[in-house]
């Protein structure tokens, strides 16, 4: 069982440094023998024994995967591709009854049809496994027991088996979701990149369905995001159960008392009580005061500044009070214009994080950002925007002459 892999952990785009961060914590806490290597564009490289997988599926945040890298090598053709997944043991890995699904990404690669690829790595594993038993797996795009994934740039290819099964994000925890839901790795990407840490004061008051509460009320109680749900590798010919089972007893989640750290609130009644019934499936069993209140209304919840961090609706969903006769434009402006004068009379010392893919959002606040971190969630271009409320010195228009 020393034997050491390469493992790749994909993440939001712009998330890369964060993860990094993420699992060199989960390597300091649970799993010594893990090493963080290079950062790449849309994700992590690293290396451990097959149990640091265990660790990283069951503590990551911020990862969407873990991919097990089974082999590597430059191809100049399809079949370059085919002979590298049939020398892989995958007998080794699943026998003859589970099913199959592969996927592959390419970056700048000649090849003319990703479909054809993939069809020849399907191709060589069902080969392999008729070549040795006389029968071949199938396939299941929906529900596989087995994902495997192909990655090809210009000159290289690397074959990876998916250790994680459904992407991390599914937490298996969510009930119900509202319109346009926060992937639950990005929320927990934007509380980490926000500074936020258990004990501060957060608010969130657009909070929709409750995904940014649900990541950060976890986190507090030390509850790991993989806690509810089941993993491709338990599936594994190789899977060590005694470890697994060693490591979910290890988990120590932690009683919260006193007063309340976790803030949220929504203009829309229903979507309260859905993050409500999302915090308590959850495992959140401690107070997170929620509120149903229109955003510009809010105050701040105690006297300690903290961290807000919203992801504000957008577009047609700021209308969502009904027939008013206004363009989606002005309500957009008449909003952020009196969220921004609610945030400077009532929030003076918060830090203030709007995640948003309109990048007007400033103009329309009229306030000058501290800082602005591009992501993107899932192709959509997207902002995170601090602002520091300073009492005062924040208008963008009191340094303009009059």
């Amino acid at each position: 069982m020393t034997h050491k892999y390469s493992y790749f952990c994909p993440c939001p785009r712009g998330m890369e440094q964060a993860l990094a961060d993420e699992l060199a914590e989960i390597s300091s806490l649970h799993a010594p023998t893990l090493q963080i290597h290079n950062q790449v564009p849309g994700g992590v490289h690293c290396s451990g024994l097959i149990t640091d997988s265990y660790q990283v599926n069951l503590h990551s945040r911020i990862a969407s995967r873990v991919l097990l890298r089974m082999g590597h090598r430059s191809y100049s053709t399809e079949n370059d591709i085919y002979d590298l997944t049939l020398e892989q043991p995958w007998e080794n890995w699943f026998s003859l009854h589970h099913t199959l699904r592969v996927d592959v990404t390419a970056i700048k690669s000649p090849l003319r049809s990703l479909e054809f690829t993939t069809l020849k790595i399907k191709d060589a594993v069902c080969d392999r496994f008729r070549d040795l038993y006389n029968a071949r797996p199938s396939v299941d795009t929906q529900t596989p027991d087995i994902r495997i994934v192909g990655f090809l740039d210009a000159r290289n290819f690397t074959l990876y088996i998916d250790t994680s099964g459904e992407p991390l994000f599914k937490r298996g925890w969510r009930l119900e979701t509202g319109d346009a839901p926060l992937r639950e790795n990005l929320a927990a990407g934007l509380l980490r990149v926000a500074g936020w840490k258990p004990g501060m004061t957060l608010l969130d008051p657009m909070c929709g369905s409750g995904t940014i509460l649900a990541e950060a009320a976890q986190m507090l109680a030390g509850i790991p995001p993989g806690l509810h749900r089941e993993f491709a590798f338990e599936k594994f010919g190789n899977f060590d159960e005694e470890s697994w089972n060693a490591i979910k007893a290890a988990i120590k989640v932690r009683k919260i008392t006193g007063a309340p750290t976790i803030f949220g609130s929504d203009i829309s009644g229903d979507m309260v009580v859905m993050s409500r019934n999302n915090l308590n499936k959850a495992g959140i069993d401690f107070d997170v005061p929620l509120k149903q209140i229109e955003a510009q209304q809010i105050q701040a919840p105690g006297d300690t500044p903290g961290i807000l961090l919203t992801n504000p609706p957008y577009g047609e969903r700021i209308g969502v009070r009904g027939d008013s006769t206004l363009e989606t434009d002005e309500l957009a402006t008449a909003f952020f214009s009196a969220f921004s004068a609610t945030l400077k009379q009532r929030f003076a010392g918060w830090q203030v994080f709007l995640f948003t893919a309109d990048l007007t959002l400033p103009k329309m606040m009229r306030l000058k950002e501290s800082r602005k971190t591009p992501f993107f969630n899932g192709a959509l271009e997207c902002r995170l925007f601090r602002f520091d409320m300073v009492a005062g010195f924040n208008r963008r228009d009191a340094a303009k002459p009059k």
